[in-house]
């Protein structure tokens, strides 16, 4: 017995951990499933005029705003499973009471990433966004060419003189110019807890596979 115990030990010790990690994940998908949720119920609330004082805390809110685009864009590099490859376009535009913001109008396939979008008169119902998109790894935008590689409010703020806040376009009324609505959606968060979780479970039968085989050459050895 004294051969068995330690690999005994150490198998069920191993497989307890494992395991242990394996439902900590569903645990978490439990939360994010929970949040996704919440994210989607906001999302898909009654939209309100602009607040006065805005925050990141905000994120989500639906919001109407009406006013003008500034004819000043930056194109973010993007794309969509039905166009493939081109640009979001995220414009300065004007409210009626004279506030400057961020307008990220949707997307534009490469072909039209020049086309002319002047200073146009637009109603917009969409949603506040402060997305954290870029990363250590993010490439400095080409002002030259006017390509962005993540939307980075405060950067876009500074370069076309706006407040540091960003609504995404759901609906609008008005000369989209060309410019297909990406709304905000949940589609985009991930959530991949279940596959991480079934990983664990997978390592855990293993290693309790591996025990056992051990334990079985040990017992071989006595014969």
């Amino acid at each position: 017995m004294r051969r068995y115990l330690f690999p005994l030990i150490i198998g069920i010790l191993g497989c307890a951990i494992l395991v242990s990690l394996g439902l900590w994940q569903l645990r978490r998908m439990d939360w994010k499933e929970d949040m996704i949720a919440q994210i989607q119920s906001r999302i898909g609330g009654a939209p309100v005029a602009l607040p006065a004082n805005l925050d990141p805390s905000m994120k989500y809110l639906p919001v109407l705003v009406s006013g003008q685009t500034t004819g000043q864009e930056i194109d973010v590099l993007s794309g969509t499973r039905e166009q493939g490859g081109g640009y979001q376009v995220v414009s300065g535009f004007v409210t009626d009471d004279g506030r400057r913001i961020l307008l990220d109008r949707g997307f534009v396939d490469q072909d039209h990433k020049r086309d002319p979008r002047p200073a146009t008169r637009l109603e917009v119902a969409g949603n506040l966004h402060w997305p954290n998109e870029k990363g250590s790894a993010t490439p400095e935008p080409n002002l030259t060419e006017n390509i962005w590689f993540a939307r980075d409010v405060p950067a876009m703020a500074k370069a076309l003189g706006t407040e540091p806040v960003l609504v995404v376009v759901a609906e609008a009324r008005g000369d989209l110019q060309g410019v297909a609505p990406m709304p905000v959606a949940v589609e985009g968060i991930p959530n991949n807890h279940l596959s991480y979780a079934a990983q664990w479970f997978m390592i855990a039968v293993a290693w309790a596979g591996m025990t056992v085989a051990l334990i079985w050459r040990i017992r071989q050895r006595q014969f």
